[in-house]
């Protein structure tokens, strides 16, 4: 079953859902838990944004959240050998640019595209 087109009032609904998912992301360096409510909120509201430029964004936010927690699982079991430190840095650096070129391009009404 196809969604109906998203009306522009809907669409800036979806826009400011996915900026806030967004900044739930972010604040999950401080609340730890904003993450899963987070990628709780993207599966429910996905079908909402099919066949929109924000479903790119959804896809976007779902892989940042699932690629972080794997390298996050990685740099914790390799975290007794120092490369741990350094898997854990990095997987903080590319979530942080996940978050700001995913904001970036939101904020720019442009859909996300794939690395």
């Amino acid at each position: 079953m196809e969604n109906a087109p998203l009306t522009d009032e809907k669409l800036k609904q979806a826009k400011n859902l996915t900026m806030i998912i967004y900044g739930l992301y972010a604040a999950s360096f401080i609340v730890g838990i904003t993450c899963i409510v987070a990628i709780i909120v993207n599966f429910i509201k996905k079908n909402d944004v099919a066949g929109t430029w924000l479903e790119s964004h959804f896809r976007w936010q779902i892989r940042t959240f699932w690629f972080s927690v794997l390298w996050t699982i990685i740099g914790f079991i390799t975290f007794i050998i120092a490369i741990g430190w350094f898997i854990l840095a990095a997987n903080c650096i590319w979530f942080i640019y996940r978050l700001v070129k995913g904001f970036i391009n939101l904020n720019d009404n442009k859909p996300m595209y794939a690395d």
